[in-house]
């Protein structure tokens, strides 16, 4: 077997090409067929283990946060438990719509009894929220500093939740100039009740 040989080979017949020649030619092309087919075959199973590894990450990641949690249980159910006492404590301390009336009284007696003249108490309209009612009061008192602290201090210790807000102090321009400026202050106290069931169904309606 020389150049000659394979240069005369006639690739139209290769029936008719030597023995040595067609068994090299078997292997070559057996050659190319495995070797082609290794290279796209082992190319899809590539893209589907770096989809698998993916996948695995993501579970890995998923596994270990449901682990944490898991090993928490109990420490997070405690605090439920807590916030679940503190929540009650919390609704206990709104009023019912019969209580109301009593509540603005009390607000009214610790500011009388701090030593403060009320120009202005004026409840307002109703705001409803998600299971209880808010009651805004408009409040303009008279007196001097340390009857403001008191008057606050004394609303805050009250057995219902109310909350000031939007407080302001300023002296008033007397109406001559032999008078004394009077000291006075304004705010909005805000107060909380139950909703009653009537209230429940119509904001479930709305």
């Amino acid at each position: 077997m020389n150049m000659d040989d394979i240069n005369n080979l006639d690739f139209e017949d290769v029936g008719g090409w030597p023995t040595p020649f067609k068994i090299i030619a078997g292997v070559l092309l057996f050659s190319l067929i495995v070797v082609g087919g290794w290279y796209f075959d082992h190319k899809h199973q590539q893209e589907e283990l770096g989809l698998v590894q993916a996948k695995e990450q993501e579970l890995k990641t998923a596994f270990e946060f449901k682990q944490k949690k898991a090993a928490n249980l109990e420490g997070l159910l405690a605090q439920l438990e807590e916030i679940k006492l503190s929540f009650g404590d919390l609704l206990k301390r709104l009023p019912d719509r019969t209580e109301v009336a009593g509540l603005l009284v009390d607000i009214s007696q610790q500011g009388l009894g701090s030593g403060l003249e009320f120009e202005l108490f004026k409840p307002g309209r109703e705001f409803t929220s998600d299971f209880y009612v808010e009651l805004p009061i408009q409040i303009r008192v008279t007196g001097d500093y340390h009857s403001f602290g008191q008057f606050i201090s004394g609303v805050a210790d009250l057995p219902r939740i109310v909350t000031q807000h939007n407080i302001r102090i300023y002296k008033d321009k007397p109406n001559d100039q032999k008078s004394e400026p009077k000291l006075i202050m304004e705010s909005i106290a805000k107060t909380y009740r139950y909703m009653d069931e009537f209230e429940e169904e119509e904001v479930a309606a709305k």
